[in-house]
């Protein structure tokens, strides 16, 4: 998502293409509302959603930016059917928008093509932490990597992502940007015990976290459970925290397969609220 934009911009300052997005949906179709990819004479930026939709626009975008004369023209839409005239039978339906874009349309195209940020807390440098962080690295999502521990982060970070020094680590929960995803991995037990503490302490006032997830077995989250009702939070606080956490059925213990599973479940958690509204 962020490379491709930056992949654009660069091929744009020396040459130009011919954008197309997706700007319209009904029924089963490969691509959300607001997919895009862009067609240089020699070279692809993005996706639509492959197959043949793909093909056919690709060959429609590359003809008219090799069309003789000044090649600018107007934008125009298409209205696309997925049935067996295409070789794909999603049974929807879908409008393109093919536009010529060059170096000058650079600033606009950053600020309208740029993903929508989701804010994600993440309190571990450990394995797993550093494999979820890498499984992060190409999606939307604004990292904000918390430890008690100096000297844990790597020196090379992904784009987007915000180290954090925090000694205790949960004097941080109050930092946290509205509206973030929490994923709790810390080195120590008691120390995870008190950052979902405060997290459940920061949601009775504002109860603007709307996903908190612990690592650990059920075993764990019992015993968690327990102390935390000792502290005074409610069944229904509790009912908030996510343990163990990752999809259920991947059960890989590697740090990488702990990290996909997790990331599937944020990007689950990320698209519940749209879908409820469809």
């Amino acid at each position: 998502m962020v490379r491709h934009l930056d992949d654009l911009l660069r091929r744009l300052a020396s040459a130009p293409a011919m954008l197309v997005t997706v700007v319209d949906t009904h029924g089963s179709v490969p691509r959300e509302v607001g997919a895009w990819m862009a067609v240089f004479a020699d070279a692809l930026v993005g996706t639509i959603g492959g197959g043949h939709l793909e093909w056919e626009a690709q060959r429609q975008a590359r003809a008219s930016l090799t069309a003789p004369g000044d090649g600018v023209g107007a934008p125009w839409e298409q209205r696309v059917v997925l049935g067996p005239s295409l070789g794909q039978c999603c049974g929807g339906r879908l409008v393109l928008r093919f536009e010529r874009v060059a170096a000058a349309d650079g600033p606009a195209l950053r600020e309208r093509l740029a993903p929508t940020w989701s804010p994600l807390a993440l309190f571990g440098g450990g394995h797993v932490g550093h494999a979820i962080v890498q499984a992060l690295a190409p999606l939307p999502f604004s990292v904000t990597w918390i430890d008690s521990r100096d000297g844990v982060f790597p020196a090379d970070l992904p784009e987007h992502v915000r180290t954090e020094h925090s000694e205790p680590a949960q004097a941080a929960v109050g930092d946290i940007a509205a509206g973030s995803r929490v994923l709790i991995m810390s080195f120590s037990h008691a120390e995870d015990l008190d950052i979902v503490a405060a997290c459940l302490q920061r949601q009775r006032v504002r109860a603007d976290l709307p996903f908190v997830g612990l690592i650990g077995s059920r075993s764990k989250w019992a015993s968690f459970r327990h102390r935390l009702q000792e502290r005074g939070f409610t069944d229904r606080e509790l009912a908030r925290i996510t343990c163990p956490i990752g999809l259920p059925g991947i059960g890989g213990k590697e740090p990488a397969v702990i990290a996909a599973s997790v990331v599937a479940q944020l990007l689950h958690d990320l698209a519940e609220p749209a879908a409820k509204s469809r």
